[in-house]
């Protein structure tokens, strides 16, 4: 679904963009839901898997980030010489896994977009059972596991967790699931948080300043530069807008944008309406390597991804963090 708009920060809260009666009416069930997610954790014993997991987790819905964090940690601890894995729930595929996502043989529908996309560059996972596809994942060889997401499932023991936030927006209006972007309240999320992962451009939260975490700065950057001549760039992720600014930003031309809400699967009629307004702009078509793996196979091939990846700004300071789970894999 498309994020509501009273969801955005920085709206009066009396204003009629704010939907004050809309947020007043869903105030219950928010309450509802938070209590729902603290009884889960209070009652939750989780199982504890016989190697190091790392969850990249965030405390809104939509796009924070995670699954480019999850790839480049992955990639980090790759390098150091260990077997790691990513490890996702696999939203929108029909699998339950656990199983290892093979691009010859699964599909999004399958395995869910971000475990695909997951795999064009590394070993992927999913499983609806995080304990069970841990074990799975051990018992195949793997030795550290990235958990893409995660953070509000108690269900499997964490040794380390970075919390990915968007710079550019936070926390929305700060109210929790209906009432606003929030899956928990700020404060509760962090405190179960080894580190918090900074993307892009803005200040540091002040909550984040007041838990004391270390912040490691990121960013998107692209893996190459934009195609030449006019686009239609379209993009179904958390924050559409985003990519669009990126695109544009790195020299593409975007002729005109159009936004779909995050995992949307495209029919044949949305590719039918973006040719017809690539045609009209005599313009070539781009989206996210994210909304790429959910095309039909037969269209991906006249519609350009544009892969981005997170680079982070200090990898000593991500060493560092990584240290504990390092040593327990006796890498250098």
């Amino acid at each position: 679904m498309k994020a509501p708009y009273f969801w955005s920060a920085g709206l009066d809260p009396k204003s009629r963009e704010a939907a004050p009666l809309t947020r007043l009416l869903l105030t219950p069930f928010s309450i509802a839901y938070l209590w729902g997610l603290r009884r889960k954790l209070a009652r939750a014993e989780p199982e504890t898997a016989p190697v190091p997991v790392i969850c990249i987790g965030n405390l809104t819905a939509g796009g924070a980030g995670k699954t480019p964090v999850t790839e480049a940690i992955r990639s980090r601890i790759n390098a150091a010489g260990a077997r790691a894995a990513s490890l996702s729930r696999g939203h929108g595929g029909t699998e339950r896994g656990p199983l290892k996502a093979d691009l010859s043989l699964h599909a999004w529908r399958d395995v869910g977009d971000e475990p695909l996309l997951l795999a064009q560059s590394g070993e992927a996972w999913i499983g609806r059972e995080r304990p069970v596809a841990a074990k799975a994942m051990a018992e195949d060889g793997v030795q550290a596991i990235i958990m893409d997401d995660g953070h509000q499932n108690p269900s499997l023991k964490k040794d380390l967790t970075l919390i990915v936030i968007d710079a550019g927006a936070p926390f929305g209006n700060r109210e929790v699931l209906p009432k606003g972007p929030l899956r928990e309240t700020v404060p509760e999320g962090l405190a179960r948080a080894q580190a918090v992962v900074l993307m892009g451009e803005g200040p540091v939260p002040r909550e984040v300043t007041a838990s004391g975490l270390p912040v490691l700065r990121a960013r998107l950057v692209p893996v190459e530069a934009p195609p030449p001549g006019p686009l239609v760039a379209f993009a179904g992720i958390g924050r559409p807008q985003k990519f669009f600014d990126s695109l544009a930003e790195a020299g593409g031309q975007v002729a005109d944008a159009v936004p779909f809400a995050d995992h949307h699967p495209y029919s044949k009629g949305d590719v039918q309406f973006l040719r017809s307004l690539a045609r009209d702009h005599g313009a070539g078509l781009i989206t996210t390597s994210k909304d790429h793996v959910r095309l039909h196979p037969d269209v991906r091939q006249e519609i350009r991804a544009w892969p981005v990846k997170a680079v982070f700004e200090d990898t000593a300071a991500l060493d560092a963090v990584l240290a504990p789970i390092f040593k327990r894999l006796s890498l250098p």
